[in-house]
C-alpha cells in the first residue's frame, strides 16, 4: 500500500516590521500522533515550546526556512513569504506527495500543492507548521534583541507595538528593520 506523505506547511513573520519572515514544512507520522495541535496564536509560548519539541522528535520529517529582511524589501512580503515556504520543503529529508499551506496562496512546489484558509486550526500538520514557524522566529527576535536592545524585540518579536513605534522614532530603524513597511519608510531617518 502506498502512502501519500502530506506536508503542512505555514509562516509567521509576515506583518511586524522586523526580522525575517519565518516557515515550516512538516510531515506527520500518521503512527506517532501528537495532542494538542492547534494554531500556534492559539497557543501559550510554554504550549508552543513543548509541542515544538515533539513535533521536531515524532514527524517523519520537518523544516524551518526563512526569507531575510533584505529579501522582503526587495521581492516584497507575500513573495518572500513564498520563497521562505519553498526552502521549507526543499529542506525536508523526506519528499511529500502533497503540500497544504496555511492561507490563500501557494507556493511553486515540486508536488500538488493546495491554500487552505484557516488550515493552521484544523490541518494537524499545518499547526504543527504553524508552531515550528513560530517559535523559530520568536527565538530569531530574542537574539536581535541581544544585537540591537534599544527595539524590545523580545517582548513584541517585531510588531509595530505602540513601544516598538516609540523606539523606532527615537532611534531610526536597525538592520533588522524592514525599509519597504510605511512605519520604517516614514521615519525621518536615512537609510
Amino acid at each position: 500500500m502506498i502512502v501519500l506523505l502530506i506536508a503542512g506547511i505555514d509562516e509567521a513573520g509576515r506583518g511586524p516590521l522586523a526580522g525575517p519572515v519565518v516557515a515550516s514544512a512538516v510531515i506527520l507520522d500518521p503512527e506517532r500522533p501528537i495532542k494538542g495541535l492547534r494554531d500556534s496564536k492559539q497557543l501559550t509560548a510554554g504550549e508552543r515550546d513543548d509541542l515544538a519539541a515533539e513535533i521536531r522528535a515524532r514527524s517523519l520529517a520537518w523544516a524551518v526556512a526563512e526569507a531575510c529582511v533584505a529579501e522582503i524589501d526587495e521581492l516584497n512580503i507575500l513573495q518572500a513569504t513564498l520563497v521562505a515556504m519553498r526552502r521549507a520543503v526543499a529542506a525536508l529529508a523526506i519528499a511529500p506527495g502533497q503540500a497544504l499551506v496555511d492561507g490563500n496562496c501557494c507556493p511553486l512546489l515540486p508536488c500538488p500543492v493546495r491554500a487552505i484558509v484557516g488550515g493552521d486550526r484544523d490541518i494537524a500538520a499545518i499547526s504543527a507548521a504553524s508552531i515550528l514557524a513560530k517559535t523559530s522566529r520568536d527565538l530569531m527576535l530574542v537574539e536581535l534583541d541581544r544585537l540591537y536592545p534599544d527595539y524590545g524585540f523580545a517582548q513584541h518579536k517585531g510588531y509595530a507595538t505602540p513601544e516598538h513605534l516609540a523606539a523606532l522614532a527615537r532611534y531610526g530603524p536597525c538592520p533588522a528593520h524592514r525599509r519597504s513597511f510605511a512605519p520604517v519608510r516614514q521615519t525621518n531617518f536615512d537609510f
